[in-house]
């Protein structure tokens, strides 16, 4: 568990150097600035999140489709959006003093 939260503390302190914000997710996905807010590879994600990258590659195959959303390339090619990233930790958060 504690090698879970360091690696949450990593990907928050990554994705702010990066100057990403979760409300910018919306904006990124309405066209504006999606280029701008920098992009991850599967490989990359999943050594942020902690996870192997066949975890991503089974949560983006699966049914129902799980994970941070992505942009499918190519057949080999899977990118993520620093902001749906941040987005999606984001909404995954539990506070213990809210769920009590």
């Amino acid at each position: 568990m504690e090698r879970h939260v360091r690696t949450g503390v990593v990907l928050v302190r990554h994705l702010h150097r990066t100057r990403v914000r979760p409300e910018s997710a919306e904006r990124d996905m309405a066209g504006a600035g999606m280029l701008e807010g920098g992009w991850y590879s599967t490989e990359e994600v999943a050594g942020l999140l902690g996870v192997d990258p066949s975890t991503l590659r089974r949560w983006r195959t699966g049914r129902p489709v799980q994970g941070p959303p992505f942009v499918p390339l190519s057949a080999r090619t899977t990118l993520y959006s620093a902001a749906d990233v941040e987005a999606w930790l984001v909404g995954r958060r539990v506070d213990p003093q809210v769920a009590a």
